[in-house]
C-alpha cells in the first residue's frame, strides 16, 4: 500500500522543530500554498527550495521543496484509536491468513462474548477471514492472530509507516526521511 504523491503538485515536507517529519503515514505534506502561507505568516524556515518560482507583480519566490516548523509540536503519546491506525499497527495485514486485500477489522474475543472495541481486542482482517471466524471466539474458530493486539505508540506507528514509502520522494526530502530501502552506495 502506498500513499499516491504528484511531484507536478509541488509539496512541501513538513518538518517539526527538531528537523523530523511530523508524520511518516501518511507523509506529512503541505500544498505549496499552505507552504507559502505558512513562510508569510512566519511559522516555518525554508530549508529547500524546488527550482520552480512562483511571481506577482512585485514579488518573485521559489517554492519551498522541505520546511521547518519555528515551534516544536509535541507529539501525541497516544495514538488514536481509529481503523487506519489498527491498519497500520497490523501493516495492513489480516492478522489471520496474511492477505493485503479487502481489510477490515476483526473483534478477537467477538462482541456477543463480551469483548470490547479496544487496541487490546481488534485486529486487522480480511472480509473472508473476518466472515469465517464469525462471532465464534478464537478457539472455537481455531483462528488465532498472528501477533497478539496491543496498544501501539506513536513510534510504533511511526516504525510501520516506514514500510511503505510514497510513490514519490523528491530528492530534497531524503535528508529528513528514513525508510527501509536498500541505500545507494
Amino acid at each position: 500500500m502506498t500513499i499516491a504523491v504528484s511531484p507536478q503538485a509541488l509539496p512541501a515536507l513538513v518538518l517539526n522543530a527538531d528537523y523530523r517529519p511530523l508524520s511518516y503515514y501518511p507523509l506529512s505534506l503541505w500544498s505549496w500554498q499552505d507552504a507559502i502561507k505558512a513562510v508569510f505568516l512566519d511559522r516555518v524556515n525554508i530549508i529547500a527550495e524546488y527550482e520552480h518560482s512562483v511571481s506577482s507583480p512585485s514579488f518573485s519566490m521559489r517554492l519551498p521543496s522541505v520546511v521547518c516548523l519555528k515551534t516544536y509540536v509535541q507529539p501525541s503519546r497516544n495514538p488514536a484509536f481509529t481503523r487506519f491506525n489498527v491498519f497500520l499497527r497490523d501493516r495492513f495485514e489480516c492478522q489471520y491468513c496474511g492477505a493485503h486485500d479487502d481489510l477490515t477489522f476483526d473483534h478477537v474475543i467477538p462482541r456477543a462474548h463480551g469483548g470490547e472495541t479496544t487496541w487490546e481486542n481488534v485486529v486487522a482482517a480480511c472480509s473472508p477471514c473476518n466472515l469465517r471466524k464469525g462471532s465464534k471466539l478464537p478457539k472455537q474458530a481455531s483462528m488465532f492472530p498472528a501477533q497478539k493486539p496491543y496498544q501501539p505508540t506513536v513510534q510504533d506507528l511511526h516504525n510501520n509507516g516506514r514500510l511503505f514509502p510514497p510513490n514519490y520522494l523528491h530528492e530534497s526530502w531524503l535528508d529528513y526521511l528514513y525508510w527501509d530501502t536498500e541505500l545507494q552506495p
